[in-house]
């Protein structure tokens, strides 16, 4: 198995982000479909990035990869837009389901994932993947709301904006939560960086 790389935060933003990008823009260049088919290519590119940049690919995106085929897949080959306006609502209601089977059984699978980014013990693990796992449904139902009352225009910009708009307030909203849970030390440094 290869060694992990180090990584810059602007990579892995471009690995992680770089497909959606570039589904928005062949959504407004051409039609649902031709960014579907786009948003497939450019996922592969994404594994592939991964794998020769970083030195593996995150379960994360293996499983947004997966997930990303079949829906698209279907979209293409049914002419179906509903698949592919359905991919993110699937996404979420997956991960909400492992994380939360993980809490019932003792297993921090959100820890195993972040763990080399954020040390924190584990009951701030517990609470960090409840919090999670609500935020993941509730955008699960957000996204099926949008997609079925609002215009494919509406629907793209908030996948794509609006979505990670989202995203970066619940991370934020968090910090607190996670300090309280880190180590001194290192939460001392968050401070330091944080006044600096």
């Amino acid at each position: 198995m290869a060694d992990k790389k180090a990584t810059s935060p602007w990579l892995r933003l471009g690995i992680d982000f770089g497909p959606l990008i570039v589904f928005f823009i062949s959504f407004k260049f051409g039609d649902m479909f031709i960014a579907t088919g786009a948003f497939m290519i450019a996922s592969v590119v994404a594994m592939v990035a991964s794998r020769v940049l970083t030195g593996h690919i995150a379960p994360m995106l293996k499983v947004t990869f997966v997930i990303v085929m079949v829906m698209g897949g279907l979209t293409l080959y049914l002419q179906d837009e509903t698949f592919v306006k359905m991919k993110l609502t699937v996404i979420n209601s997956l991960i909400a389901i492992i994380l939360l089977a993980g809490l019932f059984t003792g297993r921090l699978y959100i820890k195993m994932v972040m763990e080399l980014a954020l040390e924190m013990d584990d009951e701030g693990w517990r609470k960090f993947t409840r919090n999670y796992v609500l935020f993941l449904i509730i955008m699960a139902v957000v996204n099926e709301l949008i997609w079925r009352t609002q215009s494919d225009d509406f629907w793209v910009n908030f996948k794509t904006f609006g979505y990670m708009g989202a995203t970066f307030i619940f991370i934020m909203a968090q910090m607190p939560m996670l300090m309280k849970y880190m180590p001194e030390e290192d939460a001392e440094k968050e401070e330091d960086s944080g006044k600096a």
